[in-house]
């Protein structure tokens, strides 16, 4: 017979999601920043390099509001971009 119904198993434990998943913006706190994102992305033919200060902008926005995990910039990979400007996109 079937084990549907084996009180002897462990029952299910929940987990946290994994890294990179995050709630979704549903009261559109960072809408901004996010069509900002896109829109350089457009413009710029998806070559996300040239849109990296509009992508810390858009995580900061997602941090600060509680919408994903607190990280520092460095570890996301935008320590060259703080107090500065990124050298792949000198074009502002």
């Amino acid at each position: 017979m079937s084990t549907a119904m084996n009180f002897g198993a462990k029952s299910f434990q929940p987990r946290p999601p994994d890294k990179g998943s995050f709630p979704l913006d549903h009261f559109g706190e960072c809408k901004r920043f996010q069509e900002k994102f896109m829109k350089c992305l457009r413009d710029n033919h998806f070559e996300n390099t040239l849109c990296r200060n509009e992508s810390k902008e858009y995580l900061q926005c997602r941090m600060e509001r509680r919408l994903m995990a607190q990280e520092p910039l460095e570890k996301l990979g935008f320590g060259d971009l703080i107090g500065g400007k990124s050298e792949a996109r000198d074009k502002s």
